[in-house]
């Protein structure tokens, strides 16, 4: 089985997939994990197979969308911290994505209507394309590790780790607005840029990276 950080590091956005079925084998492996997400998340994730309508639709060819026939559908109960969990549990179904030889993409407005169901008193938050990448994608231009955290040569090993393997966290556009702090007591405060895209979803996708990198057993957030 790979290593967490060798996935991280080999996904990267797909936005053009083959035109090819999803074996049930790892629709099974995706379900589960997504149940076990939606318990300790408190959220409603649903895998939607099979449904090339909601990306056959003008903003989605905009987006340069092609063949995408699955898609993860982020909802939950309506909540001040709902975005940070469906960026942060949502991260880990596209590690496991990943991991199954699968590829994804983060997908904010570029689609059409999904599929999904939800109770009034639910939101759809983000949509998440799955699928077999035509390719697998590409390294994209990274900030410096002094512009997203106040890290410094006398920064334990496991800060440095994780504010490295944050940095290879997806966020919208690539604006990476975050900023990751070790207190004086050994806590960690992480926050994002006033003005963005979507901040709320990449705290929470930089947090689940944080916590890989850094091991969860070294700090506790502030």
């Amino acid at each position: 089985m790979k290593e967490k950080m060798d996935i991280i590091r080999e996904r990267h956005s797909v936005r053009q997939y083959l035109d090819k079925k999803i074996s049930e084998d790892v629709r099974e492996q995706l379900n589960e994990y997504a149940d076990t997400l939606n318990k300790e998340g408190n959220l409603n994730i649903q895998i939607i197979y099979d449904e090339p309508e909601c990306f056959n639709s003008r903003m989605a060819h905009y987006g340069k969308f092609e063949n995408v026939n699955n898609y993860i559908a982020m909802i939950g109960k309506k909540a001040i911290d709902l975005e940070e969990r469906c960026g942060y549990y949502g991260e880990q179904l596209v590690l496991k994505a990943q991991e199954l030889g699968l590829n994804t993409c983060w997908v904010a407005l570029t689609h059409g209507k999904s599929k999904a169901r939800k109770e009034s008193d639910e939101k759809e938050v983000i949509i998440i394309a799955l699928g077999y990448g035509k390719t697998s994608g590409s390294v994209r231009k990274s900030k410096d590790e002094s512009d997203v955290s106040n890290i410094s040569v006398d920064s334990p090993e496991w800060f440095k780790k994780g504010v490295e393997t944050a940095l290879l966290a997806p966020t919208a556009i690539n604006q990476q607005k975050f900023k990751i702090e070790l207190a004086d007591n050994g806590d960690v405060r992480a926050k994002t840029g006033l003005i963005g895209t979507n901040l709320k979803i990449d705290l929470g996708i930089v947090k689940c990276h944080f916590e890989i990198g850094a091991g969860k057993d070294n700090f506790k957030w502030e």
